[in-house]
């Protein structure tokens, strides 16, 4: 990992990070579970509305850097300005929209185990598009996850797992996963475009002005027209408080998440956060499986097992290069 000087303390800081991001990511997981699982109130009704929950996860998100930029951050007139976001915050919003909704169609360890396989877009798009040529590792790697995710999908699911599913339709559930992916790609590329020409933003700075188009776009969406999901959305959450908590409980833990994730990598670098979220996803579907009841067959945990083993093999490479670039300097 990277580091920047030993001692207790920065133990004790880095166990401090792994917790926050642990809880605040397992237990937003639960509740994403929940909400798009569960039936609601003596009716038995499903929150059909899945893209809500981007909407408020939006407005905590921006209410939260706000306090954040306050607070703590040194604000700089050299940051980025807020305009600049509008384009990285289009597929910021379709994008995870798309995973959300691949609940109603697939489990939630399945999307875990499918998004976890960014590597994947990433490597193809890189070697068709811009002609990068990668190591033989790495196309183990990427082996490992492509494999484990296909046969995860194609094991049999349990009837117990599947009866829970709002629309249970596997092609249609991984799917949305993997587009969800390629927005991810084209959002990380323009956040990284904005931060090479604008230095001095910081990472509230980028949360402010993502979730600032991105409540304005999901607004438009949801609210832009009389009969709008949004307002659906909002009259099940008034008839159904116990939705409305989980919703709100869901978004505050992706605010406090993040908090721990910039934490992580200005003190410890890109690398440990890498593992520590890599980690939290395996321990998710662990989660999952005992808490909420979605067992999983021997060969789903082999292909859970793979897909791990291949992100875990990607570390150590990032690690050995970064250790091979250090020695060079």
């Amino acid at each position: 990992m990277e580091s920047h000087g030993p001692g207790v303390s920065r133990v004790f800081l880095l166990a401090f990070c792994v917790a926050g991001i642990w809880a605040a990511y397992i237990t937003q997981g639960i509740l994403q579970e929940t909400v798009s699982t569960k039936k609601f109130g003596p009716d038995g009704k499903r929150f059909e509305h899945l893209a809500f929950l981007n909407l408020a996860q939006n407005v905590v998100c921006l209410v939260w850097s706000l306090i954040m930029i306050k607070l703590w951050s040194r604000s700089s007139s050299d940051g980025a300005p807020w305009w600049t976001y509008w384009s990285a915050s289009i597929t910021n919003t379709i994008g995870p929209a798309m995973g959300i909704e691949a609940l109603k169609y697939i489990s939630y360890p399945a999307q875990v185990l499918a998004k976890s396989s960014k590597m994947i877009p990433v490597m193809l798009m890189g070697a068709l598009v811009y002609g990068i040529k990668y190591t033989l590792p790495e196309y183990v790697c990427t082996f490992l996850v492509a494999g484990g995710v296909s046969a995860f999908a194609l094991s049999k699911t349990s009837s117990k797992t599947i009866s829970k599913l709002a629309h249970p339709n596997a092609p249609l559930g991984y799917g949305l996963c993997f587009l969800n992916l390629a927005f991810d790609g084209f959002t990380n590329a323009t956040q990284d475009s904005i931060s090479a020409r604008y230095p001095k933003t910081s990472a509230w700075d980028i949360m402010l002005g993502m979730n600032l188009w991105g409540t304005i776009y999901n607004i438009i969406y949801m609210f832009g027209w009389p009969h709008g999901s949004g307002f659906e959305a909002v009259a099940f959450c008034k008839e159904h408080p116990e939705a409305a908590w989980d919703i709100f409980v869901y978004c505050l833990c992706g605010a406090v998440g993040q908090n721990f994730i910039f934490l992580t990598i200005s003190r410890f670098g890109s690398l440990a956060n890498t593992t520590i979220t890599t980690t939290r996803k395996f321990v998710s579907i662990v989660v999952s499986s005992v808490v909420s009841g979605n067992p999983l067959s021997a060969k789903q945990w082999g292909s859970v097992i793979t897909v791990f083993g291949g992100l875990s093999y990607q570390i150590y490479l990032k690690w050995r290069k970064l250790q091979k670039k250090r020695k060079s300097m």
